[in-house]
């Protein structure tokens, strides 16, 4: 696909896992995350708490809770419950990995993540950058 198609695509997608994110109940920080392959979507997640847990992610103090999954992470977990396999997609996801999820990106066949803000702590995406992973920083989404 020549680069303007492609682009032309990062950003459609971009904006869904930027829609899927204000699903979300955290009031911090509402991720989404969308895992392509194929030109299909085949996974959606954002962040929030696990299945039967109050949808609460902050705690009294305002901190988000140990136990909140991550989008990428619920994304990639939709996955492995389902037929499909994340060999050879692209993670498009609203706020760049944590180093906790980067092991998940990696170990779960992804191979190219777009993502549009970049976190504080660029841990996670050192560790991609090392282990072959496609990066692609895309800040303006809306044409």
């Amino acid at each position: 696909m020549n680069k303007s198609k492609q682009e032309k695509y990062d950003k459609a997608y971009l904006r869904m896992a930027k829609e899927w994110g204000k699903l979300s109940y955290c009031r911090r920080k509402q991720v989404g995350a969308i895992i392509v392959k194929d030109r299909m979507i085949i996974s959606d997640g954002y962040n929030g708490t696990p299945t039967g847990f109050d949808n609460y992610c902050e705690d009294e103090e305002g901190y988000t809770k140990w136990y909140v999954l991550h989008a990428e992470a619920n994304a990639i977990l939709k996955v492995a419950s389902s037929t499909q396999s994340c060999q050879g997609a692209t993670l498009y996801i609203t706020l760049s990995p944590c180093r906790e999820c980067s092991k998940l990106i990696h170990q779960s066949g992804i191979k190219r993540v777009v993502y549009q803000i970049a976190y504080k702590d660029d841990s996670g995406l050192n560790f991609l950058k090392r282990a072959g992973v496609e990066l692609e920083f895309m800040p303006q989404i809306d044409d």
